[in-house]
């Protein structure tokens, strides 16, 4: 089981990887179809392996067993919302930061990158921990689905995250140094989430799906903006469609 959290962070430290593969950065048609292709997985991964599970448990209260898992969901959105507001840091598709500090562009773009993940590993560890501890709706193969579409989608966040430094002039080892500290809040998230979730198993539904409003958010505040602007828009809405039926297929195949 613990090997599957390291899943993750394997894809995002691939991904910065790619300094030593290109020159200087990556075209903005790519970096487009890598932006798109990660959305489409998350939201694939926050609707089939969080929310259905989510449900599944709660569909003993009948017709209102979508008041918890909505309470979760909201609570997601809240959390990187306040998170959001108080980490300095840069988004990703403009050079528009966040709260005035005294960090670093270099430390900012890091930051924006490891606030996306920190949704990932906790999801990643809450559905590992409904497996261990027997919930309906949570089987290995699901967690395992969820941490290969995770690794998937953290390979063009490590390309994203590095390959702009190396285009300011940060040398090839370091950027890609940066790029694997952005991704090590995964496994340690989802470490921690499974450390605390045995007292609140009772409440898997709102922790599922408070995972996936997390994740949503990060897609829709950043990512979908950034797939989006610009001409050949069609790149990104075309790649995230592959993304979202590649994440929906390990779900469904593997779950």
């Amino acid at each position: 089981m613990w090997q599957i959290l390291i899943i993750p962070f394997l894809g995002t430290s691939l991904g910065a990887a790619c300094v030593f593969l290109f020159k200087n950065s990556i075209g903005e048609n790519l970096q487009r179809a890598f932006t798109g292709f990660a959305s489409g997985v998350m939201v694939a991964a926050s609707f089939f392996s969080l929310i259905l599970p989510a449900l599944e448990q709660t569909k003993d209260m009948g017709r209102l067993g979508f008041i918890p898992v909505s309470i979760g969901f909201a609570i997601g959105m809240m959390f990187l919302l306040v998170l959001d507001i108080l980490i300095p840091h840069m988004h990703l598709d403009s050079s528009e930061e966040g709260p005035k500090s005294g960090l670093k562009r270099t430390t900012k773009l890091v930051l924006a990158v490891t606030l996306h993940n920190i949704p990932e590993g906790m999801a990643v560890g809450i559905v590992c921990a409904g497996w261990m501890y027997g919930n309906a709706g949570v089987s290995f193969m699901g967690a395992l689905s969820l941490a290969l579409g995770i690794a998937i989608q953290n390979f063009p966040e490590g390309a994203i995250v590095s390959m702009p430094l190396l285009a300011e002039g940060e040398s090839k080892m370091k950027t890609f140094l940066y790029g694997v500290l952005s991704g090590a809040v995964e496994p340690i998230g989802a470490i921690l989430v499974i450390l605390a979730a045995g007292a609140f198993i009772p409440i898997m539904p709102y922790f599922l799906s408070f995972a996936a409003g997390a994740m949503i958010y990060v897609v829709v505040e950043e990512l979908i903006p950034e797939m989006s602007e610009g001409e050949h828009s069609n790149i990104g809405t075309i790649c995230f469609a592959m993304g979202f039926v590649l994440m929906m297929a390990l779900d469904v195949g593997l779950g």
